[in-house]
């Protein structure tokens, strides 16, 4: 049901009037890891996305949180991804030797701009866009950087303003139809501000003068896309089977069909939170044998909440960041699960590791093959607990 929401507008149109489709009650800050014995409570804060009825761009309702200094170590998965965007824009003449190249970066880890010298080694790389001045951008990228933007209308103009006349801006964005589809009710989180459509983000690209010339799908995440925009006339769509704007069709048809700009449809997320928590905690009050958690990430802080998770269910979190290692999850209502490093799989041996990141299995698995090799099983966590089938010492699947 549409409402006026007090003392909120809109972050892209300035409207006063949304709808709420996701409603996580109070929950501590995601990026918060607070020390294990520290009595003190972990603050909570609410948590909500609602859908602008003008725009329908999905966001964040309210922030109170302030911004904690990245602590996690980038996965392969982002790595790979990173490497996979690059040579995609250099294959569509995008990015060409001697460009300027400037990045929008993310809270997320990692830089695009790492992998240009050897991909593109005459590449002049700027430290951020309109750092130079007089200075213009041929290329602009933003990694997941956009929905970390309080203000989404001042954060399009700035990267607008930071391309050349035939500059193009890519945004690699994890797009809201992936998220109702897969139900990653918690993509919601505290400074992830925005949420967007295809469909909403063509429309905010037109509204600032951009027109999608390149659309690309990866599977990181369910799905992401990077959508290459430039200014409307200033260069050709991309050669290829499909044009840019056939491909961006393509998709809008698919989300205008699953409702992802119609509130209702995003509100199938809340029936998954209480899927996913109730499933976790009846997994854990059922379970024997000994329980280790994989991933201290800010998108396992809700779940391990709303599930009542404490070290009395779980041993630890293991996380390859030793600035997380020696804290703690917040959020439980009885003692923190600590974070610690991967020397405790050889430690303790655990019976069942759940993976608080399911797009890490096979890179963790890789990493740490000891789990199976003392007779642990892997166990993904999202969005439905799923036991691992484990492999044989050949690497293929048990029998």
């Amino acid at each position: 049901m549409s409402t006026v929401v007090p003392e909120w507008r809109c972050r892209w149109c300035r409207s006063d009037r949304a709808t709420v489709v996701l409603d996580l009650g109070a929950q501590p800050a995601a990026d918060l890891f607070p020390e294990p014995e520290d009595p003190s409570p972990d603050p909570v804060h609410p948590l909500r996305m609602v859908m602008c009825d003008r725009c329908r761009l999905a966001q964040l309702e309210h922030d109170p949180t302030g911004p904690e200094e990245p602590r996690g170590v980038e996965p392969a998965a982002l790595v790979a991804q990173a490497r996979s965007g690059v040579a995609d824009l250099l294959a569509a003449g995008l990015l060409h030797p001697g460009a300027w190249v400037g990045e929008m970066r993310s809270p997320h880890g990692g830089s695009w701009l790492e992998h240009l010298p050897e991909i593109v080694p005459d590449a002049v790389l700027l430290d951020g866009p309109g750092t130079v001045p007089g200075i213009a951008a041929d290329l602009v990228i933003d990694s997941l950087g956009l929905m970390h933007e309080p203000d989404q209308r001042a954060a399009w103009d700035l990267r607008v303003d930071a391309l050349a006349p035939d500059g193009v801006l890519a945004l690699h964005v994890h797009p809201l139809s992936v998220i109702v589809r897969d139900g990653m009710w918690n993509a919601l989180r505290h400074g992830h501000f925005a949420y967007y459509s295809l469909t909403v983000l063509v429309e905010a690209a037109r509204a600032v003068g951009l027109v999608p010339v390149g659309l690309w799908r990866y599977p990181l995440y369910g799905g992401t896309r990077l959508v290459a925009l430039a200014r409307e006339g200033s260069r050709p769509a991309l050669a290829g089977a499909e044009s840019a704007a056939g491909l961006v069709a393509a998709e809008l048809v698919v989300e205008a069909a699953a409702g992802t700009t119609e509130p209702s449809s995003v509100q199938e997320l809340q029936r998954q939170v209480a899927r996913s928590a109730s499933e976790l905690r009846h997994w854990l009050d059922v379970r024997t044998g000994s329980v280790v958690a994989y991933g201290a990430a800010s998108r396992a802080v809700a779940l391990f909440a709303l599930a009542g998770v404490t070290a009395d269910d779980v041993l630890a979190v293991v996380d390859a960041s030793p600035a997380k290692q020696g804290r703690a999850m917040p959020g439980g209502p009885g003692p923190r699960v600590p974070v610690l490093g991967p020397d405790l799989f050889a430690e303790v041996r655990p019976d069942r590791v759940l993976l608080l990141v399911p797009d890490l299995l096979d890179e963790v698995r890789s990493a740490h093959p000891e789990v199976e090799a003392f007779g642990g099983r892997w166990v993904v966590a999202e969005p439905e607990l799923v036991e691992v089938e484990p492999l044989s010492r050949d690497g293929g699947r048990l029998r």
